[in-house]
């Protein structure tokens, strides 16, 4: 996916920030680990957001759960929203916590193209096609929750689903 930064942290604090017509939510967040964005910030203390949701902010509970949040860095700042990934970290499957680990690297190089009605079709040799959206899951649909897009052979993007780790000579799975 194309957030600069992803991690996992626990929220410890909230504060209604008065910049802007409708103010900023700053999160202060117990980092747990990080997947994403070492080199643009390497231990993240906010996270900041629209304070409202229909701006797109996201509520996010204070010493409840640990997340899965991603975002993006800007002004030395980290930013998400609703057009970012961000899930209680306990509603992840095994797949997904295995991907953050061991496979979404691998499609750094991809691209997914969601599909919102058919037909679908890839443009490019490194773009997967996300169905998700033809049932109206989204982020909590089968596809996302159980497979990866990943780089083959020959700069093939494809979706792999498996416990292994992927078999490097298989140039394009048709598996969704």
């Amino acid at each position: 996916w194309s957030s600069a930064l992803i991690i996992r942290a626990k929220v410890v604090g909230k504060k209604l920030m008065k910049d802007g017509p409708f103010g900023t939510m700053r999160y202060t967040v117990k980092q747990m680990k990080m997947y994403r964005g070492f080199q643009i910030m390497p231990h993240v203390q906010y996270i900041y957001t629209e304070a409202s949701e229909s701006l797109c902010g996201v509520k996010l509970e204070v010493n409840k759960y640990q997340y899965l949040i991603t975002g993006r860095v800007y002004e030395g700042k980290v930013y998400t929203g609703l057009c970012n990934w961000y899930e209680k970290w306990d509603r992840l499957t095994l797949s997904q916590r295995k991907g953050l680990n061991h496979r979404y690297h691998l499609g750094c190089g991809c691209k997914i193209r969601p599909c919102y009605y058919l037909p679908c079709f890839a443009t490019s040799k490194n773009e997967c096609i996300w169905t998700d959206m033809l049932s109206n899951f989204g982020h909590s649909g089968y596809q996302a929750k159980h497979y990866a897009c990943i780089q083959r052979a020959e700069g093939y993007c494809s979706w792999y689903r498996g416990w292994a780790p992927p078999d490097k000579t298989i140039i394009n799975a048709t598996d969704p």
